[in-house]
């Protein structure tokens, strides 16, 4: 799959006569990398779940972040990561890679109202992230 990104990036490199590497191609395309693209739709669906736009099953999935005190600055819209025992299989788990992705996004990306500008914000962030 990553081969094959990489692969279709250089026939476009050929058919414009260029001879580099993917990378650029897919900064040009504005394409994001398997893994990037992958960590996008997991937080996309994460969004939605969030805001009622999924199916039950995903969104009881997914548990708030319950803080020890209640402080004024307290919501931030965090989920609870659940620990996993098996490093390697375990943590690719939605359960336990959506929280852990959506803990690492800015307050004010994870309090965007609405999925259209949540999903153009995301692409955004995810792209610089991955070309950084």
């Amino acid at each position: 799959s990553e081969n094959l990104s990489n692969e279709l990036c250089k026939i476009l490199n050929f058919s414009f006569g260029l001879r580099s590497h993917a990378t650029p191609v897919f900064i040009s395309l504005h394409w994001l990398p398997i893994k990037s693209r992958s960590h996008f739709k997991i937080l996309f669906l994460t969004y939605r779940a969030l805001h009622g736009q999924s199916p039950a099953y995903i969104s009881e999935i997914l548990r708030p972040y319950a803080m020890s005190r209640s402080l004024r600055s307290s919501y931030q819209g965090l989920l609870s990561v659940p620990h996993s025992r098996l490093k390697s299989k375990a943590d690719c788990a939605f359960e336990v890679i959506a929280p852990k992705l959506w803990n690492s996004l800015p307050l004010d990306l994870r309090a965007v109202d609405t999925v259209d500008i949540f999903k153009k914000k995301l692409k955004t962030h995810v792209f610089k992230f991955a070309f950084a």
